[in-house]
């Protein structure tokens, strides 16, 4: 087998790959770049095929962003954390207000319905309880302030 046919092999197995996973969900350049790479594929034999689908709008960081954050605030996470989910995931900051102006209506609507589901309509009576549960809200991604707006209402 030629140079240059191994190589359209290779770039053909690679775009398979890549389609592949886009048909289950959003993926962004960079995930697709890892999981393809995983598979023993060379970045630089990657990086044309990632180009190509980009082009063709076959992958786009932007729906990616959207989907991943939409499905986040509805498993009740707040905007730190999804902001920084997206950054790992490769897509970062301009992505995120994008993706969220439209999906989340009001981040203290969202803060006052994840704490409601946890913890009931009673308030935490104890010093040591409201911590415990402004944690719990930290680690769900809302920043203090929001918090500590829900706490003072």
């Amino acid at each position: 087998m030629t140079e240059q046919a191994e190589e359209l092999e290779t770039y053909k197995a690679i775009k398979e790959a890549c389609l592949r996973y886009l048909m289950r969900r959003e993926h962004s350049l960079h995930e697709l770049m890892q999981k393809v790479s995983a598979k023993g594929y060379a970045k630089n034999d990657i990086s044309p095929v990632l180009e190509e689908l980009r082009q063709q709008g076959l992958q786009s960081n932007e729906r990616f962003a959207e989907s991943y954050a939409r499905s986040r605030v509805h498993k009740g996470f707040g905007p730190l954390r999804i902001q920084a989910e997206l950054q790992q995931r490769g897509a970062g900051d301009c992505y995120f207000e994008m993706a969220v102006e439209d999906i989340a209506d009001s981040w203290q609507n969202l803060l006052e319905q994840v704490y409601s589901k946890k913890y009931g309509a009673g308030k935490a009576c104890s010093m040591q309880e409201k911590f415990k549960r402004s944690r719990f809200l930290q680690q769900r991604g809302f920043p203090h302030e929001m918090i500590r707006k829900l706490f003072n209402a």
